[in-house]
Parts: C-alpha cells; structure tokens; sequence
C-alpha cells in the first residue's frame, strides 16, 4: 500500500500543460528502446504512451509528463473504487474479436443456459488454473470453451491430447483438471494442441489461465467468483 501511496503522490504533481508530442515520442523510444505506437492524454494530467512490447504480450503503457521529463512506469490505481485502471486500459488496447477465435480447436464445457461466453487458455498441471477450475464449478449459464495450452510441462502434452481423443472431452478435461484423472485414451487422434500454442503466442497469451471474455479483452490470473461473474455480465 505504501508504494501505491507514493505513486499517488508523484502522480499528483504532474503537470497539465499541453504535451508535445514528438518530445514524448522520442524520449520514451530512446529510454525504452521501443516504437511508440501513440500517445494520448491519460489519467491525472499524464501522457499515456503505448508501446509493444519486442518480448511479446501486446501493447504496453508508460505515462509521462507534457514533456516527457519524467516517465512513470507502473500501474495506477483508483482508491475509492480500487480499480486498477491501467490493467482495464491495457485490456481493452489488446482485445481481439472473440469471434475470430477458432472455437472448434477448445473443448467446449456449457453450465446452465449457457448465455454467457468465455474462452481459457490453461494448462492442466498450472496450479492456478486447478484453482480457478474450482471457481468454474460454482459459475451457471456459461460455456467455457478451453484452449488446451501445455506450457507448464511440455513433456506431459500427451495428456491434453488425450483429453481430446476422449469420447467425451468435456468429462476428460474436468477430470484431468480437477481431479489429476489422465485419459486413459491414446493421444493419436488428430488434435489442435500445437495449433492452441501457436494461437496463444500470437495474440500474447503469456500465462495460465487467461481468459478472453466476449469483449474480446484478456484477464490473466485465477479471477475469484464475484470478480469473474462481474466480467461475465459486464455489457
């Protein structure tokens, strides 16, 4: 909490003045060694500045002041609502079309009507995607439809594989999820495991779980079950 305060308090003294652009261009890309992709008034009288990242995972944020005098790297955070609102703001910079998503390489788990979407990379032997595969359980009227991402343990791939050589993937995948149930079915049917790795690379899925919400906005992180159904009925 204390370095929030700071933050706050540094924040706090920045200046309004109007910004000169090509000065923030070029000091952010000298000092971070980036390409600036754009700059726009941001909270508190900062600059926002965007930037991707050469590492990968999409759009990133800088703020600096109308001059560029002094670049803050970190997030900001509102007090009263204690909402983070740099994470909202990088969310919806790298949201993709939910759409687009090539639904039919998931395995598809629908509770209740199912109304509500969400797709999930996740890896079965990451222990905060067993913990939100818990939180999952007490969620109705969705359908998750999960990316089969084996990073954690490359070796062990087979069994994501197996999942969807099951009869009954839904099934397979809660039991090797929840449970440490591994198929007992022969990883030889033709799946989309390498395919989901390569589709998490290239829109920056760099964790597990992530989530993709029907916005198209990425949460990264074992969301609680207040957290998750505020996202889920979010307009």
């Amino acid at each position: 909490m204390k370095k929030f305060l700071l933050a706050a308090l540094l924040l706090t003294f920045a200046g309004s003045a109007a910004a000169d652009e090509a000065q923030i261009r070029k000091v952010v890309g000298d000092k971070l060694g980036v390409k600036v992709e754009g700059v726009q008034p941001g909270p508190l009288g900062l600059y926002e500045v965007r930037y991707k990242s050469s590492q990968g995972g999409g759009m990133r944020i800088v703020y600096t002041d109308a001059n560029a005098t002094h670049i803050f790297v970190g997030k900001i955070y509102e007090a009263a609502s204690e909402r983070d609102l740099t994470e909202e703001r990088m969310r919806k910079l790298n949201a993709i079309k939910f759409e687009s998503l090539p639904l039919d390489q998931a395995v598809k788990i629908q509770r209740g009507n199912g109304k509500r979407v969400l797709a999930m990379f996740s890896d079965p032997h990451c222990p905060y995607c067993k913990v939100f595969e818990k939180t999952l359980q007490e969620v109705d009227d969705v359908t998750v439809y999960v990316f089969m991402f084996p990073v954690i343990h490359p070796e062990l791939a087979d069994q994501s594989k197996a999942v969807w050589c099951s009869p009954d993937r839904a099934k397979a995948w809660l039991d090797v999820a929840l449970r440490g149930k591994v198929p007992t079915v022969a990883p030889s049917c033709a799946n989309p495991v390498e395919k989901n790795l390569q589709l998490g690379r290239s829109i920056g899925v760099n964790s597990t779980p992530t989530l993709i919400l029907a916005s198209g906005e990425k949460v990264s992180g074992a969301l609680t079950k207040g957290d998750l159904n505020d996202l889920l009925d979010a307009k």
